[in-house]
């Protein structure tokens, strides 16, 4: 059984939700989220492990969140929800696939792409944003740091702007990166959905599903859904406008984001109890 090296837990009573960070390989952005909740659930926020001697793959990330939601269906009697920003909303969905029986609601927040029109409208999207003045400052600390943890780090919060409508603040709590393993978990990720396993595997799932979008958000939240529905055709979808890709965030959004996220949950987990 493997727990990951840095595991942060918030709140003192409710249900267990589990928030999943994304990159991969980027720390720590969850953690606001995670203490928003903490007045209402019991939050665990784990670092997804990093690379080492074996490349990662998303199956290894997969069987690290078993062991965790193991421990909660111990404990509780009943699994954790899953909550999961850009990557981590992938993985949530992964998860949900493999695992059905750890797994209770499943929250998307920015979900990633599955498919390559998806992919291709979220590059445009991301290349419109890139203004020459940030296009300047990328190609600067791309030249000026040599340790592609660092680099990877830099170049997401330089990015937060891009991503987003109109925040609160731009500090999104991101911790150290991991490059390596953003590249050997990602790449997994592009051969398992151009051999079929998915979005086609979702069809396994059983929890409810909710996406959590912005309007502004570079990842096409629309083609993102479409392509989704024939696999989860209960799928719930909810857009913000004015809001990008982090809406706890979004100086117009995190209100309404947090009070539709945690009325959710504690709808979800209330229906559960009774069936």
């Amino acid at each position: 059984m493997h727990y990951p090296e840095t595991l942060r837990l918030y709140g003192e009573s409710g249900h267990r939700v589990i928030v999943l960070h994304g990159g991969p390989g980027a720390p720590g952005t969850m953690a606001p989220v995670a203490r928003e909740l903490a007045a209402n659930f019991r939050v665990i926020e784990p670092f997804q492990r990093r690379s080492g001697a074996v490349p990662l793959t998303v199956a290894r990330h997969i069987a690290d969140l078993s062991d965790i939601a193991e421990t909660v269906v111990e404990g509780d009697g009943r699994p954790p929800a899953i909550l999961g920003s850009s990557w981590g909303a992938m993985l949530a969905l992964a998860f949900a696939a493999e695992e059905p029986a750890l797994c209770g609601p499943v929250a998307l927040i920015g979900c990633g792409t599955f498919d390559p029109p998806s992919r291709k409208e979220y590059e445009a999207r991301r290349k419109a944003r890139l203004t020459e003045q940030l296009g300047d400052k990328l190609r600067g600390l791309a030249e000026a740091l040599d340790d592609p943890d660092e680099r990877l780090s830099a170049i997401g919060h330089a990015l937060t702007e891009a991503y987003s409508h109109r925040v609160i603040t731009d500090e999104i709590e991101l911790e150290r990166c991991d490059a390596r393993g953003h590249q050997e978990t990602w790449n997994d990720m592009l051969r398992l959905q151009a051999n079929g396993t998915y979005p086609q595997r979702f069809e396994r799932i059983k929890s409810p599903v909710l996406m959590l979008h912005g309007e502004d958000d570079p990842h096409p939240g629309r083609l993102i859904r479409d392509s989704l529905l024939q696999y989860i055709p209960e799928l719930e979808y909810h857009e913000w406008d004015r809001c990008g890709h982090y809406p706890w965030l979004e100086r117009y959004a995190q209100e309404e984001f947090y009070a539709r996220l945690q009325a959710w949950l504690h709808e979800r987990f209330t229906f559960s109890a009774e069936v």
